[in-house]
Formats: C-alpha cells, structure tokens, sequence
C-alpha cells in the first residue's frame, strides 16, 4: 500500500496519510490507523538520535468506517515531543467530508544514551569521569533533563545524593563554587581612578562571574559582590 504523507503545522501538530485502496473490515481499518500513527510517530521524532519504539495504540473497539479510499489526519497537541503518554485524535475523511473523528491512546517510549552513576554519590562531592558510564535508558518522562555526556557531569559537584546505577539528571549537578558560604574572602572595589581592598565574609556561595552576598567586616555591611577567584570577590565604588 502507497502512502502518501503531508505534515501541518497549526494548532496543533498533523499529519495526513491518503489511503487509496480502503478496508472493509473493522480489523482492516484499525490496521491502517496503526499504520497512520507509525508514520506519524517516526515523522515527529526523526533526527532526534533517540530510538522510540511505540508502546501502545489505545483505539474503539468496532470501527465503523466508509468503504473505499480514505483520507487520516493524525492531530496531537503541538507540544508533544513524540513519547510519553497522549491522547489524539484521527480524523478520517472521504472526498473531503469528515466521516469519523476518532479518539486515540498513544504511548511512545523514548530510549537516549544517558549518563549514569556507577556508585553512590554523595552530597556535595564533586564527581568524576571514574563515578560514570554512558548507558542506553529510557528518557520518556525526563527527557528535557537527561543528560547526554560524561563530559557534561564530570567536575561538577552533586546538589544532592545519587543513587548508584541511576540516571543522572542536570538539575541533581551544579559546577562547583569558587567561593562557598561561611568562607572568609578579599573585597577589591575600583572605579578606575581608585582601588581598595577590605575584609570579607562570604554569605553565599558561587563560581566564578557570579553575584553574591558578602558581608563587609569593615563597616558590618551586607553588599553585593561578583566572585573574581577562590578568595577575592569585587564590587563597583
């Protein structure tokens, strides 16, 4: 069977399949919707380098459709991904006319090289390439927070503990501070005329460029202050 295939983009995401040859049977039909669905699915997802494999096709039961060619439009919500749960709908057309629209359960598994622990990582401690290994893992439900490379993990530190033999999730990483809270630090002020330097204490952590909270031990002031290296934040006179 020959399809043909045009993809819209409105409201929401569509697809069209022509079928020239129609079904007769309820089984027959339902067959095609499958097949529609398919070729819908593997539209929306190509080029993505992620394997998706659909799970499941939720249809009616005794679909009751027209003889002869057939027209399905697939139409989703536009913020669907291509995985996860959905509910869609076919709309089925003969000449034009819509003879049916029909409401559909599709569930789409979403499987992506994912970065994984390999032990138990505590709080606070800043990982390596050793602690982690590139494994293929299903993505489905955190696929805007999986990360994809080793690289993108390694020297940054655990915001809290990881569970060996897990993904590992870019919102679980942060990059390690330069300064952290508590530590005693040197407060450089210039204007390009003048520069001096004071006694600080950190009441905020962060990396290098940014804006943290110090308290000024010589005028027992809390200002604003962006982190210059491991001991020296600076501030604008």
């Amino acid at each position: 069977m020959k399809l043909l295939t045009r993809l819209m983009v409105t409201l929401c995401l569509s697809l069209l399949v022509t079928v020239p040859c129609g079904a007769t049977s309820s089984a027959e039909r339902e067959q095609e919707i499958r097949q529609v669905i398919t070729t819908f699915v593997t539209s929306r997802t190509a080029g993505m380098g992620w394997e998706v494999r659909i799970r499941k096709v939720g249809l009616p039961p005794l679909l009751k459709l027209p003889e002869g060619g057939v027209e399905y439009e697939v139409v989703v919500p536009k913020q669907w991904e291509g995985w996860g749960k959905i509910n869609a709908a076919v709309v089925a057309r003969q000449n034009e006319r819509v003879v049916s629209n029909i409401p559909v359960l599709i569930d789409v598994e979403a499987v992506a090289d994912t970065v994984v622990t390999l032990r138990q990582i505590d709080h606070d401690t800043v990982i390596s390439a050793d602690d982690l290994v590139l494994q293929k893992r299903e993505i489905t439900f955190n696929s805007q927070l999986a990360v994809r490379s080793i690289a993108g993990v390694a020297g940054k530190s655990a915001r809290s503990t990881l569970r060996a033999n897990q993904p590992v999730r870019s919102d679980q990483i942060e990059r390690v501070p330069l300064i952290k809270s508590g530590q005693m630090v040197t407060i450089i002020g210039e204007n390009g005329v003048i520069k001096i330097t004071m006694p600080g204490k950190a009441h905020s952590s962060g990396v290098a460029g940014d804006i943290i909270r110090v308290l000024n031990l010589t005028s027992q002031k809390e200002i604003p202050a962006q982190v210059i290296d491991s001991s020296t934040v600076k501030v604008a006179l």
